[in-house]
């Protein structure tokens, strides 16, 4: 038996000698074959404060569509087992996520081995006199009694698992900016009073079958703020220094081939967008950690790896936490004058390569008279050192200057803007009286692309265009969100309307593209005329327009709407975007 495997099975069978029974799970028991349902979890939270009521508080933070509470376990021995309590000890909290995907249930299992292994000084000693750990066992609860055993079936175990999306269908991992569905909405919130120092979303990827079986990927490495990026590469190569010790083999890129089922295409490394827990969260000036165990390991495996990824995580806080909160407290500090600053809105990947030696398995690739594709198909009894392309330099892609103000909502917008900056925990103020004719930026629509298809409950639009200053009327009851607050990053990212994850590109705005007034034909056919009697420069724009442009002359509708657009009763605010820019507070 090779020495991982029998590390793998000695810490499978000795805690079932000595542990105590009530505080084992179904998965442990069969040999971490299996998984419990969510009842289970529930059991686990009650029975771990019982056993130690000093250092383990269970508390529901949500319910979920189908009515299932969201339980969460703050543990420590600083005696901080509240969120005040943190904040006035000054106690950096660590929040581990398991079940996000609930098809991808290493983490609950493995959480909750770690967790007793803590408490009773077998892992990771005196961490928790250091730190709160705040363990969600499962975020996507709904999801995970949807329980079956060919749910994944590019996965090696447990026997049956749950699902990935919510009872509602929501993916939500790409629900952190919208958050529109309810579990993220009592996640961000259970985010907004404990104030985590680092988020870990623990998952298990799919892909080809290759050796390494885990991957560990953390920002800010490659954005957010530049001075927490230096302690992002810290805390992510000390995990897997950690993680190697024990005889995994991790990688800091997604393990996912550049083209889909090639191995010849390497791999390509990227900063995740904010609808994604590790883009998101950089944002607010927090460190963000995904950990990624390999598909086509075992369960036993994956369970002791991701166990190991969670002492590893106690031990790095225990010993760098202090420093690190300092370091995003500052960090907060320096957002609160990113007003008239680059912010980047996305990022891009250089062409810069290097090649590594990467572990995997002889293949073949030959056509399939099934798909008519190529097909791949690996031999895992032969393991072959591959030599792949690996493209990990990360450069900022689009940027836009942050208003040095900040932005306003009309207030035709502003409760259903509020309501979801209330969400994020972003501070805004409600004008209490007319500004009038003021200054302002105001974003037009050149052109707009709506997604054909609803995504995520939602038909996303992209835009072209560029902000403009006008005069414009601002109203009484308009809110005021200013760039100067510790998350300027995100509001910034939910403002612009070119950010791939604004409310705008979401489509919380669409109706502003919507045209809703129209000319009957005959009646534009009067207009035009007018128009034309009336202003020789229009005339002559009309018939260089039919001369240079064949489709415009060719449309009967095109060129009535020439002078349609020109009329008076034209509607200004047609693809006029809601939301206005100011470079002053208000």
């Amino acid at each position: 038996m090779k020495r991982c495997a029998l590390l793998l099975a000695l810490s499978a069978a000795v805690p079932l000698a000595f542990a105590n029974p009530a505080l084992t799970t179904v998965s442990e028991r069969s040999g971490f074959q299996m998984t419990g349902r969510y009842d289970e979890v529930q059991r686990l939270c009650h029975a771990f404060q019982q056993a130690y009521p000093k250092a383990v508080r269970c508390f529901e933070f949500g319910r979920t569509p189908e009515g299932r509470p969201m339980v969460a376990l703050a543990v420590s021995r600083t005696g901080a087992l509240t969120a005040e309590q943190a904040k006035k000890k000054n106690v950096p909290v660590l929040l581990v996520q398991g079940g996000i995907h609930a098809g991808e249930i290493d983490g609950k299992d493995a959480g909750f081995l770690a967790l007793r292994e803590v408490l009773d000084n077998k892992a990771a000693p005196g961490a928790l006199d250091k730190q709160v750990l705040l363990f969600v066992p499962v975020f996507n609860v709904d999801g995970h009694e949807r329980f079956g055993p060919n749910n994944r079936p590019n996965q090696r175990g447990p026997v049956e698992m749950g699902w990935r999306t919510t009872a509602q269908n929501y993916n939500l991992n790409r629900d952190y900016v919208k958050a529109d569905a309810p579990e993220m909405q009592a996640m961000l919130a259970l985010v907004n009073q404990w104030d985590p120092l680092a988020y870990v979303d623990l998952h298990v990827t799919d892909g080809a079958k290759f050796q390494p079986d885990v991957s560990i990927q953390v920002e800010p490495v490659h954005g957010g703020d530049a001075a927490l990026m230096q302690s992002g590469v810290a805390l992510r190569d000390a995990v897997m220094a950690d993680l190697r010790a024990a005889g995994s083999d991790p990688k800091h890129f997604y393990i996912s081939f550049d083209k889909t089922d090639d191995p010849t295409s390497g791999f390509v490394d990227s900063v995740a967008a904010p609808r994604f827990s590790t883009g998101y969260f950089p944002l607010r000036n927090r460190f963000a950690m995904l950990v990624e165990t390999h598909s086509w390991r075992d369960y036993p495996h994956r369970v002791r790896v991701t166990r190991n990824t969670i002492v590893s995580l106690l031990s790095q806080v225990a010993a760098h936490g202090a420093e690190w909160s300092r370091q995003v407290r500052e960090a907060d500090q320096r957002a609160l004058a990113l007003g008239g600053q680059p912010v980047p809105l996305s990022y891009k990947t250089t062409d810069k390569v290097q090649m590594i030696q990467f572990a995997g398995y002889e293949y073949t690739r030959t056509p399939s008279d099934v798909s008519g594709a190529l097909w791949t198909r690996y031999d895992e009894s032969k393991p072959q050192m591959w030599t792949l392309p690996l493209r990990d330099e990360v450069v900022p892609d689009l940027q836009v200057a942050a208003p040095a103000g900040g932005y306003i909502v009309p207030a035709a917008w502003a409760e259903k803007i509020s309501a979801k900056l209330k969400q994020h925990g972003i501070t805004y103020k409600v004008l209490d009286k007319e500004l009038g004719k003021t200054d302002v930026e105001a974003f037009r629509a050149m052109s707009m692309k709506f997604n054909a298809q609803s995504f995520e409950g939602r038909q996303s639009v992209t835009v072209t265009g560029a902000w403009k200053t006008e005069q414009r009327d601002i109203g009484k009851g308009a809110l005021f969100v200013p760039t100067a607050q510790p998350k300027a990053r995100l509001v910034v990212t939910m403002f612009e309307p070119q950010s791939a994850d604004s409310l705008h590109t979401w489509g919380t705005f669409n109706t502003a593209y919507e045209r809703k007034e129209y000319m009957e034909e005959y009646v534009a056919e009067q207009v035009a005329r007018e128009q034309l009697a009336a202003d020789p420069e229009l005339a002559a724009a009309f018939k260089r327009k039919l001369e240079s442009d064949p489709a415009f002359a060719a449309s009967p509708e095109a060129r009535l709407d020439f002078f349609v657009r020109r009329h008076a009763s034209w509607d200004e605010r047609y693809q006029l975007y809601p939301v206005l820019r100011s470079a002053v507070s208000h």
